[in-house]
């Protein structure tokens, strides 16, 4: 469903290399994590294969939610400050993890361990290295990918996403000689530089960067012929897409979740929304309307040319 639903919500991926989404397990995903759970399902939809995440713990307090988070893939881990008595939990997702690569799994760690709506990598957290040198302990070898995510707006409808991959990171690249201490801090050094390089670096206030490195220029004739198509497609979802957003707005006060909630909840209301436009344009105008339902994401890419791309 969600590789059905990106078009209607991406306006453009750039992605460097993209053979690399093609890659078999063992391969574990070292992200940095600006967009909340919306970078999970961004990957898990672009990667071939499935993609198993790990996210934080605290989310997953809640049995029903944590059911949903399962079935989407994504295992808890948790923090020292969501609970010593919850760490426990960790060995059990991180056995989990050695289960998914010994089957040629692909999993992604956001090495950041936090999730902040911004343009700028911050320092890592030594999970990562852990979850990889404790990988290759048990003789699995196991790829380690830095992958970058570069969004062009964190509140706006419509992403332009800039997708940088990194220098693989193997376990001859890791000083074994070297106490533990020293094994993942030569880890962590080579992995900052890797998704330093792929991480754009932008101040929040920078408008005119944002615009000049994720803007994607139109000719006169796309805006011509995407006129009409697009001022359907926003009455047409007008009545879905605004409910949404103030809510979310009300309840999050547009805090680093925001994007991830408002998506997530149009990946999940779409098709019943889609399916209802359908079925009341049957009923109004019969075969015509039905088509005209039946057209509606179609609305949406020509409506995405015409809102506007960055925060």
């Amino acid at each position: 469903m969600a590789r059905l639903f990106l078009p209607l919500y991406v306006r453009e991926i750039r992605i460097q290399e993209p053979d690399r989404l093609k890659w078999d397990g063992p391969l574990l995903l070292a992200c940095n994590h600006p967009n909340s759970f919306l970078d999970s399902v961004l990957l898990d939809t672009l990667f071939e294969k499935p993609v198993w995440s790990l996210a934080r713990g605290d989310t997953f307090r809640n049995k029903w939610v944590a059911r949903i988070l399962h079935s989407l893939r994504i295992l808890p881990v948790y923090r020292t400050s969501e609970g010593s008595e919850n760490l426990h939990i960790n060995y059990r997702t991180f056995e989990s993890c050695l289960h998914l690569f010994r089957e040629k799994g692909i999993v992604t760690i956001y090495s950041e361990a936090k999730c902040i709506n911004e343009w700028r990598l911050r320092p890592l957290r030594k999970g990562t290295a852990r979850l990889a040198i404790q990988t290759w302990s048990a003789g699995i070898p196991l790829r380690v990918l830095p992958v970058s995510i570069n969004y062009s707006s964190y509140h706006r409808y419509g992403k332009n996403l800039i997708i940088q991959f990194g220098d693989v990171i193997e376990s001859t690249d890791i000083p074994w000689e070297e106490p533990e201490g020293k094994r993942h801090q030569a880890f962590n050094e080579k992995l900052q530089r890797s998704l330093q390089a792929g991480v754009i670096q932008l101040d929040r206030k920078d408008q005119a960067g944002r615009k000049k490195i994720f803007q994607k220029k139109y000719i006169t004739w796309e805006y011509v012929w995407s006129a009409v198509p697009a001022a359907i497609g926003w009455i047409l979802h007008f009545p879905l897409y605004f409910p949404i957003r103030v809510l979310v707005a009300i309840t999050s006060r547009y805090n680093d979740h925001f994007d991830s909630i408002v998506a997530g909840l149009l990946l999940l209301l779409y098709p019943i929304y889609w399916t209802g436009l359908i079925s009341l344009g049957y009923v109004q105008w019969g075969l015509y309307g039905a088509l005209l339902g039946l057209a509606a994401p179609l609305t949406v890419r020509a409506l995405l040319i015409w809102l506007r791309q960055t925060d």
